[in-house]
Parts: C-alpha cells; sequence; structure tokens
C-alpha cells in the first residue's frame, strides 16, 4: 500500500508526479529543483544558493512524512555541469553526518527540467 506525501513547504509538482511516496516504511522522494516553494520560481544566485533551496526542499518533503535526513538511506545528485560538483558537495554535506551519510551517486547530465544546475532525490527509511 502507498501513500503519497504533499507539503505547501517544498515546491508543488510541475508534471504528473508527487513530491513523495512512502510505500511499506521506505520515502520515494521526487527530485527537487531550487525553486522557492512559495513563488515557484526558481532562485536566483549561485550554484551554492541553488542547491541550498535544492536541500531546504527535500527536507521539507521528509518532515511531511515525520522523516529528517538521518532517515535518508540514498541520495541521486543531478548536476548539469560536473564544475559544480565541489560547492554542490560542500552544502549537500552541511546536511549529514559524515558517520551516518546515505549511500550516493553523482551524476553530469546534459539538461535538467527549467535548465537548473542542480536537482536531488532521496530514498528514506522509517526505523
Amino acid at each position: 500500500m502507498k501513500k503519497t506525501i504533499t507539503t505547501i513547504n517544498a515546491p508543488a509538482p510541475i508534471g504528473p508526479y508527487n513530491q513523495a511516496v512512502l510505500a511499506n516504511g521506505t520515502l520515494y522522494v521526487s527530485g527537487q529543483i531550487g525553486m522557492n516553494p512559495k513563488t515557484m520560481e526558481l532562485v536566483e544566485g549561485n550554484i551554492e544558493e541553488e542547491t541550498r533551496q535544492v536541500m531546504e526542499n527535500l527536507k521539507a518533503v521528509l518532515n511531511a512524512a515525520n522523516m529528517d535526513f538521518e532517515h535518508v538511506v540514498k541520495s541521486s545528485i543531478f548536476l548539469s555541469n560536473m564544475d559544480d560538483f565541489t560547492q554542490v558537495n560542500e552544502i549537500y554535506g552541511t546536511y549529514f553526518e559524515a558517520e551516518t551519510a546515505p549511500a550516493r551517486e553523482t551524476v553530469a547530465v546534459k539538461t535538467l527540467p527549467k535548465n537548473v544546475r542542480v536537482e536531488i532525490s532521496m530514498i528514506a527509511q522509517l526505523e
């Protein structure tokens, strides 16, 4: 049985998907981009500001499912330019403790929705 998770504290989906789906204690969080949930506009600024907004959006979705970053077991980071890896990694790392950080991959892709520079999705597990 699955349950959809939604919150006004993260951007509304821009397509036929949900912010997250909870199934058998596992939360599958859709990819988040640097969109301000109040204005539904992309944040302006550098890659660090964009990444911070992505992580805050993910945090809001996790919180809507009564979870936090400690529950995350897997992350996927998509970058439009691998030259941004260091900056994204630095911001991303502030949301996790090194000892309990999730498994992760980071890949470069040709383009992302709305031509953003970073998109991150996550899988979290209830204890």
